[in-house]
């Protein structure tokens, strides 16, 4: 099976930056897309930015600007460069990624164990 593994987070003070990482595993013939998502206390899941195979990417509107997402085909891993960071970034950040196992197999979603991303004020 697959496995995300999500490195980076923290606490930081508003204005500030951070990085979170994050590592596919296993058995993958393709990642079609990686992204990252957030979740706030007492919020529903959003999203924050996700990048395809194609190299296009999507960010909500709340970190345009001020996130980076990128990401290495080749080694199967994603990053986030959040930057200018606000008190209301503060979330557990999730990694997904859409997962092909076998070429021309049906698609699979699969998550990390997410990271604590706090911001002060």
């Amino acid at each position: 099976q697959v496995r995300l593994v999500e490195s980076g987070g923290g606490l930081v003070q508003a204005g500030g930056s951070l990085r979170v990482s994050c590592g596919a595993y296993g058995t993958i013939f393709s990642i079609n897309a990686m992204g990252w998502y957030r979740q706030a206390p007492g919020k529903q899941r959003e999203l924050v930015a996700v990048t395809t195979t194609d190299g296009s990417t999507q960010y909500a509107d709340s970190v345009k600007g001020r996130f980076t997402i990128s990401r290495d085909n080749a080694k199967n891993t994603v990053d986030l460069q959040m930057n200018s960071l606000k008190p209301e970034d503060t979330a557990v950040y999730y990694c997904k990624a859409v997962v092909s196992l076998l070429y021309d197999g049906p698609s699979y979603q699969y998550w990390g164990q997410g990271t604590q991303v706090t911001v002060s004020s």
